[in-house]
């Protein structure tokens, strides 16, 4: 079967315009987060937006490389979520649960592309369905933590580290202003489980 002709091609298409719509989403919500003074959470989710980007590269890569001289126009008829507001706490959680429906997606695309013999794109879906499922986590443990208040207040002493000047502190509560540059607690790195990350 020829890559043009199958479901699979229809696939990279709808997989494509989600990572696209995906990143556009992010990047209403990273700019809500900036806006309010939560520049650490901004920055957060400006890493995912741009992982999504780079999803939406690949999956392009890969409808480029059918068949096709040119690929004109790829007919899709697909649903994607216009869930996100204004409310930060809200769209933390929406985000985890529109990542869920990536996931659960891309686990289908998987599946037709194995049945239809396409492997290499198979493996993108599925690495991709596992990144998903990671940003799920992230955005999930950012609204447990804003909920409950435990942003910048842990049980234990933490280090908390300003991104602007790289001042250090050891303790229970981050800084409201950082003693150096004065910039806002919003700034202070948040703090992830370790298998959540990023650098």
């Amino acid at each position: 079967m020829k890559l043009k002709d199958s479901q699979t091609f229809i696939n990279l298409a709808k997989a494509y315009t989600a990572e696209c719509n995906a990143r556009s989403r992010y990047e209403f919500c990273e700019y809500g987060f900036r806006y309010n003074g939560y520049e650490a959470i901004a920055q957060l989710i400006d890493k995912i937006a741009y992982q999504e980007f780079n999803h939406a590269r690949v999956l392009y890569m890969q409808i480029q490389d059918c068949e096709l001289k040119q690929v004109d126009n790829i007919d899709i008829c697909s649903g994607y979520p216009f869930r996100e507001k204004w409310d930060m706490l809200e769209n933390l959680k929406l985000l985890s649960q529109d990542e869920l429906d990536e996931a659960k997606a891309y686990e289908e695309f998987e599946k037709t592309a194995l049945e239809e013999g396409f492997e290499k794109i198979a493996n993108i879906f599925k690495m991709i369905r596992e990144v998903e499922i990671r940003h799920a986590k992230v955005f999930e443990e950012l609204y447990n933590q804003m909920k409950n208040k435990s942003l910048y207040k842990k049980a234990k002493k933490v280090a908390w580290i300003c991104p602007a000047c790289g001042y250090v502190s050891f303790d229970k509560t981050a800084w409201e202003t950082c003693p150096l540059c004065q910039a806002k607690q919003g700034y202070c790195d948040i703090h992830l489980p370790e298998e959540l990350y990023f650098v």
